[in-house]
């Protein structure tokens, strides 16, 4: 290669002339490679649906976002750069606080990588991040730097939250189910023995509901079950738990509610229930139900004490005639 160079020069060229073109050759093959390495990371950055980003903690700005910043949070990247309220006031009012105490805890832990919050986007859109950081000091009086990778979970956050619907609620009625209402009810039995306050416990069992099946079939049945639960769900206060916790049978906890505050629920809620409607064909038909009611006692050590109190109840009201309310 020298010895061609060499042929191709000037006579009069200097002696170190095939030298210099050998490094300005092997520095515009350098150049090219960077230039290929810089297109390479700027794909890949492209590539990834996570914003990787630099805070100067001190100075409170925003040294760099990545490309995803702009798709995640619709927002101009140059905005942010700007002015590091773009990205705070993008956070979901709620998680706000804990997105900036979780964030500070980096200076004394060195690394936060369980970070969750929320934020709405230019659209309007809400959505999750996942928002790991860490600290990039390295001596001692350093500018302090963090820097993080913020990635987009909304879709991991809606699969989750539709498991834990399927896991909890009764796929019919849209009611906690049997195992999710127990373990929400034990917690309220709990948490009323340790405040010292009240609690009740109400059992509702629709009556006839196997003649209802005999005589129009199951999915005129199952119509009765969802708009009983529907009943229930409008006429309880914000905070008590109803459930579908057997065939037809129906519960309701009422947390710091006394035993005669809850037969007046139930009461309101026996006359939503009568005042039902039903058709099969030309034959129209209503509903009744039993109701066992009772509050929680000094006596009582456990929440299978109220359940069977309930229960017995209940069973009183079928005795008696059905279509009633007995408090215990």
């Amino acid at each position: 290669m020298a010895k061609n160079i060499h042929s191709t020069l000037p006579g009069n060229a200097p002696p170190g002339a095939a030298q210099t073109l050998l490094a300005l050759l092997h520095a515009q093959g350098e150049v090219a490679r960077l230039s290929e390495r810089e297109q390479l990371y700027s794909s890949l950055l492209d590539s990834v649906n996570a914003v990787l980003w630099a805070f100067d903690w001190e100075t409170r700005q925003v040294l760099y976002v990545s490309p995803a910043y702009e798709r995640i949070f619709g927002r101009p990247a140059s905005q942010v750069l700007a002015d590091f309220n773009e990205w705070r006031d993008s956070i979901y009012p709620d998680d706000l606080e804990y997105a900036e105490r979780s964030l500070a805890q980096v200076l004394v832990k060195g690394a936060v990588e369980d970070r969750e919050y929320r934020i709405i986007n230019a659209s309007g859109q809400v959505r999750w991040l996942s928002d790991k950081c860490y600290i990039n000091q390295q001596r001692e009086g350093d500018r302090v730097i963090i820097v993080g990778i913020a990635e987009d979970i909304t879709e991991k956050k809606q699969l989750e939250g539709e498991l834990q619907r399927l896991a909890t609620t009764d796929v019919l009625t849209q009611s906690s189910n049997r195992r999710h209402f127990f373990e929400c009810a034990q917690q309220a039995f709990d948490n009323a023995r340790e405040e010292g306050t009240p609690m009740a416990f109400l059992l509702l069992d629709i009556d006839d509901f196997k003649q209802i099946n005999d005589s129009y079939g199951h999915q005129e049945g199952d119509q009765v079950l969802q708009r009983i639960a529907d009943a229930g769900k409008a006429v309880l206060r914000r905070g008590d738990l109803f459930g579908r916790i057997g065939g037809e049978e129906f519960a309701a906890v009422f947390p710091g509610c006394t035993a005669q505050v809850a037969e007046q629920i139930a009461e309101r809620l026996q006359r939503e229930i009568q005042r039902l409607s039903f058709s099969h064909g030309e034959q129209v038909y209503g509903v009744t139900v039993s109701q066992g009611v009772t509050g929680l006692g000094d006596a009582d050590e456990s929440l299978d004490s109220l359940f069977a109190r309930a229960d017995e109840a209940m069973y009183q009201a079928k005795r008696q005639g059905k279509n009633q309310i007995v408090s215990s």
